[in-house]
């Protein structure tokens, strides 16, 4: 497995999980052949069957539902001539949403970025993946994937173009793998990372946040909403999003503090401290009530049990015995149970950390 080493949003991410209806999953990892691989795992968490290799050199999120689901991966792209108005912005790639079925196999494959033959990176208006600030998360509506993600934006300026920087959502039917009209959006927040999104079906549509350098904060974006203020002082990071009773809480954090916020459709009414000390807190529902925090602490991470209602916690913390990653996911199941992959004891090898349902 290749990049758990790395833990900048700049590098691969190395490994990501889903569950199944089921309560199996789909384990998708990037190897040192610069290949995606998606494996299925039994409810013991094994590797069963023969891994599917796919063309990709970067793995962003995998989702699943109960026809197989969806990849988020970056391949490599083409830049171009443009000229630069000045400085470097290379490499110039293309994001993709990839179908499999209940054997891992291709069903279709949508770009969500919109490099062609004709408009390469350096093209006035191209939306591209280059190095900086470009990992993404997949949430799927029962009929459609969304899939979020830090996006190069290219503009023209006299005789050379500039590249920014900012967020993209798209929308993709799941048994056509058309994009859907009138869904997501070419740029949300700018300059932004940590882009997070849920599914929320009281309001049956995607709801997003990054965090961004204008203003500082948390924010949602299309349009700009403030969820949390903060300041650019290096140490802003958003975290992760789930639905609470009403509205969502976001788990994010400044000067290596943990904070979670509760909102509905704009400022937080609610932000608590759990005292996690970490720059990259991980957030995930657990069970019908609950959710699990959980954080990087030396060779182990820790997790506490909070109430989703009020972001109280439920008893002591708890130990895992797996290395914490500032970019993977935990992954909630259908029984209560939420699981994470991460590196084994050896970088040829994968441990999933299950914490079982509560009762």
């Amino acid at each position: 497995m290749k990049g758990y080493g790395g833990e900048s949003d700049t590098e691969v991410l190395p490994v990501a999980i889903a569950s199944t209806p089921g309560g199996t999953s789909w384990l998708a990892w990037v190897g040192t052949d610069e290949k995606v691989h998606l494996g299925q795992l039994d409810c013991e968490d094994q590797l069963v069957g023969t891994p599917v290799t796919y063309d990709g050199f970067d793995l962003q999120d995998v989702q699943a539902d109960s026809k197989g689901g969806v990849l988020l991966i970056t391949r490599k792209g083409d830049c171009g001539t443009g000229p630069l108005c000045g400085g470097e912005s290379s490499p110039c790639n293309t994001m993709h949403m990839i179908r499999f079925d209940t054997t891992g196999q291709q069903v279709w494959d949508q770009q969500v970025t919109n490099l062609t033959d004709s408009r390469k990176g350096y093209s006035d208006g191209a939306r591209f993946v280059w190095w900086y600030q470009h990992h993404g998360r997949l949430a799927y509506d029962g009929t459609n994937y969304a899939a979020y993600f830090g996006v190069a934006i290219t503009v023209k300026n006299g005789s050379c173009v500039d590249i920014h920087e900012g967020d993209r959502m798209q929308v993709v039917n799941a048994t056509t793998g058309n994009l859907v009209s009138g869904k997501g959006f070419e740029v949300g927040c700018s300059h932004a990372w940590t882009s997070r999104i849920v599914y929320d079906p009281a309001k049956k549509d995607f709801v997003t946040v990054c965090a961004t350098d204008n203003d500082c904060r948390i924010a949602q974006p299309n349009p700009y909403r403030t969820v949390a203020a903060s300041t650019c002082d290096g140490t802003l990071f958003g975290g992760d999003l789930v639905l609470a009773d009403t509205g969502y809480w976001t788990a994010w954090s400044q000067g290596g503090t943990a904070k979670l916020s509760h909102f509905t459709t704009g400022a937080a009414d609610k932000t608590v401290q759990p005292g996690a000390s970490t720059q990259h807190p991980h957030l995930v529902t657990y069970g019908t009530d609950r959710m699990l925090l959980s954080w990087g602490s030396g060779s182990s991470t820790q997790a506490q049990i909070l109430n989703r209602s009020t972001g109280a916690a439920i008893g002591s913390p708890l130990t895992l015995a797996v290395k914490d990653h500032n970019y993977t996911a935990f992954k909630a199941y259908e029984d209560g149970s939420v699981a994470y992959p991460a590196e084994g004891s050896t970088t040829s090898s994968i441990k999933v950390a299950r914490v079982m349902p509560m009762s």
